[in-house]
């Protein structure tokens, strides 16, 4: 990581900010700047970069939970036996590195009816979910009292949109233009078109923050209002946007952390708000906060292939297991091979087509790894491509915590 940064990243914005234009120079000094900032603050964390997430939960009022092991969408894995792997191995590994924890994020907000009761199992008291093609917004502001005495947070889909929308603040044009870079592979313009002016961003992201706070509180006063009640907003987008996709994402969220308490909003985890909100009884209907809010991104027709490839291999794994058939070793390969081809994104990104070959070539490459680690992991000595020195080194890092016991159970 390290070595990236500085090569690619750092050494592009200082060549851009020596030889660009002087409209363009400021952009590339700020971006030499944050990716300096940036390996300054690993270089403090020792080159572990998980620390800065434990020194947050110590230190700043912030709750980590795990999700699925690979991210699968839960309700589309064939059989519970393959949902207690990704569970399973997400707890292992999250405990690990941070400790336990009573919550799970349920990847794509993926909910079917039933998921509680592989929750509860694991002592988990709480998910997320969006249900906003079936309530009125405001329902949102209230938790659910979910099956199996466990709680389901809806996210507020209304509150959520004012980033994640196409005409969310992202879009204005005084932010950084991700997709436009200088042959060294600088983001040096605006969305506008114009060169990109650090300063006058930095102004919109605190503004679009005041904004922000000034929409969450009207939110919160008008549930409160209509339900004499307090209500909760639970705003969730994927992490990455902040930063990656939207870089001034950050500084927007600092400024929202600055002006909540001004406008009366009160900051909370999640197991805060677990004891704060009282859940209210309403039905949970399947969903996901994918396209039309289902689960066709990853499970339609223009995706048929990895969807369906990754429930028949499941099943075969699943079968030989019971079985008997394989040995240790072919089994826990196998098994990281399945958590690997259970990846929501390759049928997201096949879908949209975001990646060219790319999602279909991994799916595709980790479905022929698991049905080789099958049919050469009968009992008996290994050979050939089953042998341990042969096998990706990388899939010996995912899941190093893994337990067959999941698919074992009756």
């Amino acid at each position: 990581m390290e070595e990236f940064l500085r090569r690619f990243r750092l050494g592009a914005a200082e060549r851009d900010a020596g030889a660009a234009p002087d409209d363009l120079r400021p952009a590339a000094d700020a971006e030499a700047e944050r990716y300096g900032r940036s390996l300054r603050r690993l270089s403090e964390l020792g080159g572990e970069a998980l620390e800065a997430f434990r020194a947050a939960a110590r230190e700043r009022n912030v709750a980590l939970i795990p999700t699925a092991a690979s991210h699968a969408v839960l309700p589309l894995v064939a059989t519970t036996a393959g949902r207690r792997l990704q569970i399973d191995a997400a707890l292992r590994s999250h405990e690990r590195r941070f400790g336990p924890s009573e919550g799970f994020w349920l990847p794509e907000c993926a909910y079917r009816p039933g998921i509680e009761r592989l929750l509860a199992e694991r002592n988990l008291r709480y998910f997320c979910v969006d249900q906003s093609r079936y309530e009125e917004p405001l329902d949102a502001l209230a938790p659910v009292r979910a099956p199996d005495d466990l709680v389901a947070f809806t996210i507020d889909w209304e509150t959520v949109e004012l980033v994640w929308s196409d005409r969310g603040y992202p879009a204005h044009d005084a932010y950084g233009e991700f997709h436009r870079l200088s042959m060294e592979g600088s983001r040096l313009w605006a969305v506008s078109g114009g060169a990109y002016e650090p300063d006058a961003a930095l102004e919109r992201a605190s503004r679009d923050a005041e904004d922000f706070a000034d929409r969450v509180a009207a939110r919160l006063g008008r549930f409160r209002s209509e339900r004499a009640r307090p209500g909760l907003v639970i705003f969730a987008v994927d992490t990455e946007f902040l930063g990656h996709w939207w870089s001034e994402g950050p500084a927007w969220l600092a400024a929202v952390l600055r002006e909540a308490p001004a406008h009366g909003i009160r900051l909370v985890t999640l197991p805060e708000a677990l004891e704060r909100h009282e859940p209210q009884a309403r039905p949970l209907r399947e969903s996901s906060w994918g396209e039309e809010k289902d689960l066709r991104t990853w499970d339609s027709p223009g995706v048929v292939d990895i969807a369906w490839a990754a429930r028949r291999l499941e099943l075969r794994l699943v079968g030989a297991l019971a079985a008997g058939e394989l040995r240790d070793d072919a089994a826990e390969r196998a098994a990281r091979e399945l958590l690997a081809l259970q990846a929501s994104d390759w049928a997201f990104l096949d879908r949209r087509e975001r990646a060219g070959e790319y999602p279909f070539q991994r799916a595709t490459g980790h479905a022929h790894a698991l049905l080789e680690a099958i049919h050469s992991g009968a009992h008996g000595p290994a050979s050939g491509a089953a042998r341990a020195d042969d096998i990706d080194p990388r899939m010996r890092n995912l899941a190093p915590d893994l337990s067959l016991a999941p698919l074992l159970e009756p």
